[in-house]
């Protein structure tokens, strides 16, 4: 094998270890301290204003919409730009997180005087314990750091890896707090296929006009017309008693591989008598899961008991709930 690319696997695998442990490492930050800063957080009436310098900035930018998509209200103010103006975003009841790895930037040691003076709360995420920034916080975590995964020992890699790591903790532990549930998600996510998933019931898919449906004696061709005018490859099979059955596609072809004369047969000869259906009001995605399970493509939709719609496959693949 080519030196250069077991070079390169190497290099790899050291960096994953070296942030794996950073990581493993984490649990020693996990203490009183941390749990008071979630505590103060979480009976604040204000927000969460993350802070930070260099790449503790861009992984602050990341906690903060973590923690707005899990209900936690966070904004960013970086910490350079906070002393000519931005300060005047951190409202009374605002608590500031502020991200550094040696808690002695020049930036952060002018911001936080500032903030103290308006006596809101600092919460500090930071690896040096004997930092002006740990000394002067309200909260520290402390995340302790041996070494950045690059071989200078220089650019933030595990450090920012163990700031991201906490600042996802912190949301986590908020959001369990707060009891927010998977409607509380979708309310905050409401476009993609997660929010979709989330919110879209079967009744705002199905297709609930002119539905196609067969009587138990009607003959092979009032069936093919049937399932030709619903184009979505099937028809119910109804009754005065209600849903009796369901015919597919599917099901005409197997059919007419069997049998030479198919003109004397029925709707209630051919169909399934047992059809999967699923209740109008239930969430898109269970009937997804429904479709998987059985390795169908259409599902019959009942509400109180009556026929009320069909949904395919295809329906759930173009709302993206896929």
């Amino acid at each position: 094998m080519d030196t250069k690319r077991m070079n390169i696997r190497e290099i790899a695998l050291q960096t994953i270890s070296i942030e794996s442990k950073t990581i493993e490492k984490l649990a020693s930050a996990i203490d009183d301290t941390y749990e008071a800063a979630v505590n103060a957080i979480y009976n604040s009436t204000g927000r969460v204003v993350v802070t930070g310098i260099g790449k503790s900035a861009i992984i602050g930018q990341k906690i903060v919409a973590t923690m707005n998509s899990t209900g936690t209200p966070s904004i960013f103010m970086h910490a350079a730009d906070a002393v000519h103006g931005d300060l005047g975003m951190i409202r009374e009841d605002d608590i500031v997180l502020c991200i550094s790895k040696s808690g002695e930037s020049p930036e952060i040691k002018v911001l936080l005087p500032f903030v103290k003076s308006y006596s809101n709360q600092v919460i500090a995420i930071v690896s040096n314990p004997l930092s002006y920034l740990a000394k002067n916080a309200d909260h520290s975590i402390v995340i302790p750091i041996q070494e950045e995964a690059d071989p200078n020992n220089l650019a933030p890699t595990a450090s920012t890896t163990a700031q991201m790591v906490i600042g996802d903790a912190l949301a986590v532990s908020l959001l369990s707090m707060r009891g927010f549930t998977q409607q509380h998600f979708a309310k905050f996510h409401p476009g993609g296929s997660l929010g979709k998933q989330l919110y879209t019931k079967v009744s705002d898919m199905m297709i609930d006009t002119d539905l196609p449906q067969v009587k138990p004696f009607d003959k092979i061709r009032t069936i093919i017309v049937s399932i030709s005018s619903g184009m979505k490859g099937v028809t119910a099979v109804i009754s005065d008693k209600g849903l009796e059955g369901i015919i597919t596609d599917g099901d005409l072809r197997r059919m007419l591989e069997k049998e030479e004369d198919v003109s004397n047969y029925i709707a209630q000869d051919i169909m399934n008598a047992t059809p999967k259906t699923i209740e109008s009001n239930t969430l898109a995605v269970e009937a997804l899961q429904m479709m998987r399970e059985h390795s169908i493509s259409q599902l019959l939709v009942v509400s109180d008991g009556r026929y009320a719609g069909i949904l395919h496959l295809h329906d759930l693949v173009k709302e993206g709930i896929i």
